[in-house]
């Protein structure tokens, strides 16, 4: 079984410059996911997709693979994950004849991961074979059914969300409303035939992996970073030693 973690990782980060190269308690940030892959007993190759020579040269000191760089086309703010993920599987397909059979996604921004869970989620989804892929989530901070939308011109609401046999949702008590999870980016694990066949990263069928709030930071400001360096200092997560 073959198995590749990827790291998708562009240059232009517009909220925090450079965050995917800024410290975090005295390592780059992208070194906490390349750390994460390789310290896994199941994945077999750690590669990064960035357009950024800075980047590229940071990772490589961390033992990623920069098997190729990325056009800039797949490097814009509104480029997709499927078009960073197919451009690399191609180029890997076509210089190297290298076709793995699942794909982990291990976004830079999201550094607090526990290599247990890592190897768990991978087995998790490989045992499943009606599934597509895994994807890690947690409690949702707040329940989408007492969400609205705004009409702009009239400013009249429209509930977000409806619910079978429940007339008003969004007067319910909580505890009442289904319970929902939010995606976080800790990690994606992939099957290869949800990619090529169903041209999809998440494909029909989704298996789920709760993490506890405490671990689903999403590094997007200097804050975020203070929590991250916390919460890793404090749990035997991927960090570096000293």
């Amino acid at each position: 079984m073959e198995i590749l973690a990827i790291i998708p990782a562009r240059g232009g980060s517009k909220g925090l410059k450079n965050k995917n190269i800024l410290p975090l308690s005295g390592h780059p940030l992208i070194a906490y996911s390349i750390k994460a892959g390789l310290d896994s007993n199941r994945i077999n190759r750690v590669i990064v997709s960035t357009d950024s020579k800075e980047i590229a040269d940071v990772a490589k000191t961390y033992g990623a693979e920069i098997p190729f760089m990325r056009p800039a086309e797949f490097a814009q703010d509104m480029s997709t994950d499927m078009e960073v993920f197919i451009h690399a599987l191609n180029e890997l397909k076509e210089n190297e004849n290298y076709v793995p059979d699942i794909i982990v996604q291990l976004r830079p921004t999201s550094p607090v991961r526990f290599v247990n869970e890592i190897d768990f989620c991978i087995d998790k989804l490989i045992a499943n074979e009606a599934a597509d892929s895994l994807r890690v989530v947690t409690p949702a901070p707040c329940n989408p059914y007492k969400m609205w939308i705004v009409n702009d011109s009239n400013e009249i609401m429209q509930p977000l969300l409806t619910l079978q046999n429940v007339k008003e949702p969004y007067n319910e008590p909580r505890q009442r409303l289904p319970k929902v999870y939010w995606q976080v980016g800790i990690l994606d694990v992939i099957k290869m035939n949800t990619i090529l066949e169903k041209k999809s990263l998440s494909g029909d069928v989704i298996v789920s992996h709760i993490v506890p709030n405490e671990f689903s930071i999403d590094i997007d400001d200097i804050n975020s970073f203070t929590k991250a360096a916390e919460v890793i200092s404090k749990n035997h997560c991927v960090k570096f030693d000293g």
